[in-house]
């Protein structure tokens, strides 16, 4: 009896079959097909999407000739190089490539791109072509580290924009205004997050952020910019990072805007070089607000100030998370001056704190007891700690476990160290 063949010579012709299904009978179809006349080939290929007008390349190198002298790799790269659509488009942008970017754009503008992601090196950023502002089907546009053009004449805007992402992005003299006009005219806008906005010159422009579809706003800036809100009354969440109050404006004023959120995120430093006034009242009450995460500290008059002024203000609050960033008290802000900023109806829905990178300083802990006594529906306090601790966690937990809880339901959860922010 003749030995069966080899494994592996078995394997080929079984990879070979898989390769080439249907045998004599594909290649005549594939024969049939190259040999329709040249505009109905251009228009098959151009109705193909990126990655199937790239397999036509394994039919035969007919179509990839065809292929190849419909679309010239020279007008663009090879990942944007194709006819039809290109829905998505990402990239990574170092010094090598950053030429290669304008002819991506001004290729994706021309083939309707819906989501475009480029990013460049922080200490290299990339300079975006201005064709990026014809690229009319956006509904994604995801910037980082780039330096972005003036508008040009007859900026029709983007009508299908929905989430805008500038993350560390340059702009010109001005910039203010083109950021007011890039968002008044993106209709559908549901997210805008401008976070590490540098703008050349060094006056404040006042401008106006006007959405009335956004759902959710990120503002992260080091500078005032002279950052104004209208006309949000979809919003659901924000996150505001604004280092030096927004120097020395009304920031109560600006977080009156903020009037529908149900989720809020702020970061309350205080700078008394910068002329900031202290937040003691409110133009609104936060009807809507059920989550508010503040990254503060209880070493300083006005940061305290502020979490009850916020308190006040927010009647129907469920969560409370508090990120501390300092921990050397500087005033004491004992139980006696807390209690006097408690009002009635204070935290009445209150049901969850976390608090994070606690010191166990005693402003933090009047806090906790304050809380805790006052908070009728109040289910948790979770509490990890920072580096520096003034009396040892069990000292401190005992003195946690000793004060009068107005819930009957309450827990203090304590789970060690913080790994960081």
């Amino acid at each position: 009896m003749e030995p069966p063949p080899p494994p592996h010579r078995h394997k080929k012709c079984r990879t070979a079959e898989a390769a080439v299904p249907g045998g004599e009978e594909e290649e005549e179809a594939k024969d049939a097909l190259i040999s329709l006349p040249p505009d109905v080939l251009d228009g098959v290929l151009t109705r193909l999407g990126l990655r199937d007008a790239v397999r036509t390349s394994a039919l035969s190198r007919a179509w990839r000739r065809r292929r190849a002298r419909r679309w010239p790799p020279s007008t663009a790269s090879s990942s944007a190089a194709c006819p039809g659509r290109v829905r998505s488009f990402s990239a990574y942008v170092d010094k090598l490539t950053a030429r290669r970017a304008h002819d991506w754009i001004l290729v994706l503008a021309r083939r309707g791109v819906e989501s475009l992601d480029l990013a460049s090196p922080i200490h290299n950023h990339l300079a975006v072509h201005s064709s990026v502002f014809s690229c009319d089907r956006l509904a994604y546009l995801n910037l980082f580290a780039c330096d972005i053009p003036p508008l040009p004449p007859g900026f029709a805007g983007f009508p299908n924009l929905r989430s805008l992402t500038l993350d560390h992005v340059w702009l010109r003299a001005g910039g203010e205004y083109q950021l007011e006009e890039i968002i008044e005219n993106s209709p559908l806008l549901e997210m805008l997050v401008l976070s590490g906005i540098f703008i050349d010159g060094d006056d404040i422009i006042n401008w106006v952020i006007r959405a009335p579809n956004l759902q959710h706003l990120t503002i992260c800036s080091p500078n005032d910019y002279g950052w104004n809100l209208l006309d949000l009354p979809r919003l659901r969440s924000a996150v505001i990072d604004l280092w030096d109050y927004l120097g020395g404006r009304d920031f109560a004023e600006f977080l009156g805007k903020l009037l529908h959120v149900r989720k809020l995120h702020l970061f309350v430093s205080y700078q008394p070089s910068n002329g900031a006034k202290i937040l003691e009242t409110l133009p609104c009450t936060f009807d809507s607000l059920k989550s508010l995460k503040l990254y503060m500290e209880f070493c300083e008059l006005p940061p305290i100030l502020t979490i009850f002024c916020l308190l006040r203000n927010a009647p129907n609050l469920e969560k409370l998370k508090i990120m501390i960033t300092d921990n050397e008290q500087k005033v004491e802000a004992n139980g006696v001056f807390q209690n006097a900023e408690w009002t009635g109806g204070m935290c009445a829905n209150l049901q969850i704190v976390q608090i994070t990178r606690i010191s166990w300083l005693p402003n933090e802990m009047s806090f906790i007891e304050l809380i805790l006594s006052k908070a009728s529906l109040l289910r948790t306090i979770s509490v990890t700690h920072g580096d520096k601790c003034l009396m040892s966690n069990e000292d401190a937990l005992s003195e946690l476990l000793k004060y009068k809880r107005a819930s009957p339901q309450a827990q203090i959860l304590f789970k060690g160290k913080a790994d960081g922010y």
